[in-house]
């Protein structure tokens, strides 16, 4: 998914404050779910939640105000209660990575205890 860099988004040195990489990658998570079938509202009315569990990120190249980045989440493996995610930010105009990440999402119950995903929902992202 595209974002164009405000000026909200940058430090007093005009380039992306790190943290803000962690919404951007947010966002392609829950587009890339939703685009399978697995919107956040109907998780939950199921009494269940993703929560990220693990997350390792290599800044290689910062975005400035103005650029327009490109974001991105593939899942590379799933286990019955886990989904690890490939993530990277790239300079739209360039193609260049600016940020790599690797994601690791848990599934929950409203108790915020361990869940298998539902057989009907793990087939969605087969």
């Amino acid at each position: 998914m595209d974002h164009k860099i405000y000026y909200h988004d940058t430090d007093a040195g005009g380039i992306v404050y790190y943290a803000n990489y962690l919404k951007y990658f947010e966002e392609a998570r829950t587009e890339y779910l939703e685009s399978r079938g697995l919107s956040v509202v109907d998780c939950r009315q199921r009494g269940i939640f993703f929560a990220v569990r693990s997350c390792n990120i290599v800044y290689k190249s910062p975005a400035r105000y103005g650029d327009v980045i490109v974001s991105d989440a593939i899942i590379e493996k799933q286990t019955p209660i886990q989904l690890f995610f490939k993530q990277t930010i790239r300079d739209k105009n360039s193609g260049n990575v600016l940020v790599e990440a690797d994601v690791v999402l848990v599934c929950l119950t409203n108790e915020f205890k361990p869940a298998a995903l539902p057989a009907d929902l793990k087939e969605k992202l087969l």
